[in-house]
């Protein structure tokens, strides 16, 4: 199964400096590689509408839609009650703030403490977090805003980095989301001190971003 997994897109459009399927184009031009569509406030058709133009922008397939209605597709990313979706899904992520359970992946937060959820917290850290994935896949959220947090997340095994506020919020989204991504990218490539929590950060950047089937594909 291919899980999430390197600049991982969390949508605002409260937050966002322009239009969220320009600003999402703009990082998927940058680097991202899945967003996860939330907007859970909308009315139905507007959601389902703007998930389609979503799906225009992002790569075949890397769109999640956040709560237990895919709207059309087949992914979804649950709250840590939601109940799971009816009907057949192929992915199904659950944020986590401890114990994982029944997930294909988990976002742990906050990492860091964060703007966008003042007085959230306190900050697990990613040390603790990676300790508490155990082997499940999972994304580093909250406070990633700097290329030096993002790879201290590859560092010690994150399979990705789940940024809303950085992104969102920027002036340039796409070089925000180039600079997180080879941050990333280039430390869970990076070869894995013996005995450390950063041995699986390449095997699980691989399966999560498909790179050790298509190492020549890059998303235009």
């Amino acid at each position: 199964m291919v899980t999430p997994g390197g600049l991982v897109v969390l949508t605002d459009r409260r937050l966002a400096a322009g239009s969220v399927v320009e600003v999402v184009r703009a990082a998927v031009r940058g680097g991202a590689s899945w967003v996860i569509l939330r907007e859970r406030d909308l009315p139905y058709e507007s959601r389902l509408r703007l998930a389609t133009e979503l799906r225009d922008v992002v790569p075949a397939g890397r769109l999640i839609v956040a709560g237990p209605d895919p709207l059309g597709g087949d992914a979804v990313h649950l709250a840590e009650r939601d109940p799971l979706p009816i009907g057949d899904v192929r992915l199904a992520g659950r944020s986590r703030h401890g114990r994982l359970s029944d997930e294909d992946y988990a976002t742990l937060s906050p990492i860091w403490l964060t703007e966008t959820k003042p007085g959230y917290g306190p900050a697990l850290g990613p040390a603790a977090a990676a300790r508490l994935a155990g082997d499940v896949p999972w994304l580093a959220l909250g406070g990633i805003d700097s290329a030096a947090r993002a790879a201290e997340c590859a560092a010690v095994g994150a399979a990705g980095v789940a940024v809303l506020g950085a992104i969102m919020r920027s002036a340039d989204p796409e070089r925000t989301a180039a600079e997180l991504t080879e941050a990333f990218t280039a430390t869970a490539a990076a070869p894995p001190r013996v005995g450390s929590l950063s041995e699986h950060a390449e095997k699980r950047l691989e399966l999560s971003t498909g790179m050790s089937e298509r190492r020549a594909v890059t998303w235009s």
